[in-house]
């Protein structure tokens, strides 16, 4: 048996902690991020945590709002680094069952950028790879986690098998998951569903940049508006 190749230097990961609480507070999502962040550093991945509360972000669907009567906008340097990943992750709270308002803001920009495309004409996000990462103590990981993962593929991330974790308490109130006796940092199914997560975010970086992402045909915008059908019934044709 050969031995898998566990070295993924070269993959650059981003994670985006949709925490309401603003550093140095201490963020339960944050807790659960190191897990799967630390995988990845041991592996060779370089990897960011940005806290997004603890940025001037504006609201809208434009990658600068600042063109757009906001006088302040931190998101296209956030972008900048967005675009320097093989990974993203976006990870927060469950409030009132649904992702937190940092999550979606989030969520929203990078929908700014969804229709730039790449040199060759594909939509930008194309050949990177999402997961998410939700906690709280109330049910709604799937929700959130459905949410996340539907957005990033519908602008154009690649989601790779069971890419999303997370951890609950007891309902209700009660304790988080950093908070002492909580058991989250414990738990099996937690802690099974974020490796198994990590590694499959790793696995399909690794393949995409190995093989120069997803194959350019049937999916160049730019060739779409030249007039190419790829195969698609042309009814000018008929």
């Amino acid at each position: 048996m050969t031995t898998p190749d566990h070295d993924f230097t070269g993959l650059r990961a981003l994670f985006i902690n949709g925490t309401l609480k603003r550093s140095p507070e201490v963020s339960n999502t944050e807790g659960l991020i190191d897990a799967s962040a630390g995988i990845m550093r041991q592996h060779g991945v370089e990897v960011e945590v940005l806290r997004a509360v603890d940025h001037d972000i504006a609201t809208g669907v434009y990658l600068d709002m600042t063109e757009h009567g906001w006088a302040t906008d931190e998101w296209p340097e956030i972008h900048r680094r967005v675009m320097a990943s093989d990974i993203l992750v976006l990870a927060g709270p469950i409030w009132l069952g649904d992702n937190s308002s940092v999550t979606k803001r989030i969520i929203e920009r990078l929908y700014a950028g969804s229709s730039e495309v790449n040199e060759v004409g594909q939509y930008s996000y194309y050949g990177r790879v999402g997961g998410a990462i939700i906690t709280g103590n109330e049910d709604g990981i799937k929700h959130c986690a459905m949410d996340i993962l539907y957005s990033l593929q519908h602008i154009g991330y690649t989601i790779p098998p069971q890419a999303d974790a997370g951890w609950i308490g007891e309902a209700g109130p009660g304790p988080s998951y950093l908070d002492p006796g909580s058991g989250g940092p414990e738990n099996d199914f937690t802690n099974r569903n974020t490796t198994f997560m990590t590694w499959n975010l790793l696995h399909t970086a690794k393949l995409l940049k190995e093989n120069g992402g997803i194959p350019a045909y049937g999916n160049q915008r730019t060739a779409w508006d030249a007039g190419a059908r790829f195969d698609y019934p042309n009814p000018e044709y008929r």
